[in-house]
């Protein structure tokens, strides 16, 4: 792997405090930088990779409901409905 240079500006003071909590941690701040930069990356990455399904997971409910695929509201309401009350009955102590 080659290496390049990485230069910016920052304040002094940042650079010092930067510098004192690196050094805590038996680090220098170029170890730190390069772990945070690859800690972005992987963010960024995974990141795109999660909108990029739920994309997907949208077009294919919308797909899926413009083929005429839907559940009417009663229905579905009537579902959960009998649901919780299961769920009640499980969690209430008999009397």
């Amino acid at each position: 792997m080659s290496e390049a240079t990485f230069t910016f500006r920052v304040d002094d003071a940042l650079k010092s405090q930067f510098s004192q909590a690196a050094k805590s941690r038996d680090r220098s701040g170029a170890q730190l930088l390069r772990e945070f930069m690859r800690e972005f990356v992987q963010q960024q990455q995974e990141a795109a990779e999660h909108d990029a399904w739920f994309r997907h997971q949208v077009q294919v409910g919308m797909d899926s409901a413009n083929s005429g695929n839907l559940v009417p509201a009663a229905e579905v309401e009537a579902k959960f409905a009998a649901r919780r009350a299961a769920t009640r009955r499980r969690l209430d102590p008999p009397e």
